[in-house]
């Protein structure tokens, strides 16, 4: 297993405390369980992004979404069919149970999700607040009253 050290990174940055917990967590990943079911992600424009998710077999009813904090949870269990009692063949088509989980960074909102022909689509906007946009801080001119006063605390002072 890889270690990363993220020290030169941390001298420089504020407030990525996150980072090494998100790159130990993607370290630790079975590769097994992360290939079903297959899934894309996709960038459309600045600020506004989209995972598709081949969930062949399953029904609206089937799947739960759930987006808390900064997670994503994509859940699926098949109901029981009781009717039908097939014997097959060949069985291709996965109807296991599954969840998959995404990290999703701040202010991303998860603004829809659709399912047309057998894949999931998950609509996501990045929204960020007014206040952490970037914005021109005035800097202000020195009052001519405070100046001087503070020349004459220095004077008395020497």
């Amino acid at each position: 297993m890889r270690t990363f050290d993220l020290t030169p990174l941390f001298r420089s940055s504020v407030g990525f405390d996150r980072l090494s917990q998100l790159m130990d967590t993607a370290s630790r990943l079975d590769d097994g369980a992360a290939s079903f079911p297959p899934y894309n992600i996709e960038k459309h424009g600045e600020d506004e992004y989209k995972i598709t998710m081949a969930v062949a077999g399953f029904s609206i009813d089937d799947i739960e979404i759930t987006a808390q904090e900064q997670n994503l949870i994509v859940r699926g269990s098949k109901q029981k069919e009781d009717e039908d009692e097939s014997v097959y063949l060949h069985r291709g088509i996965a109807n296991r149970a599954f969840e998959r989980r995404f990290q999703i960074a701040e202010h991303i909102r998860i603004s829809g999700a659709s399912m047309e022909n057998g894949l999931l689509y998950i609509d996501m906007v990045r929204e960020v607040p007014e206040y952490l946009k970037p914005r021109t801080i005035e800097i202000a001119a020195p009052k001519a009253g405070k100046a001087v006063k503070n020349k004459t605390i220095e004077n008395q002072a020497a």
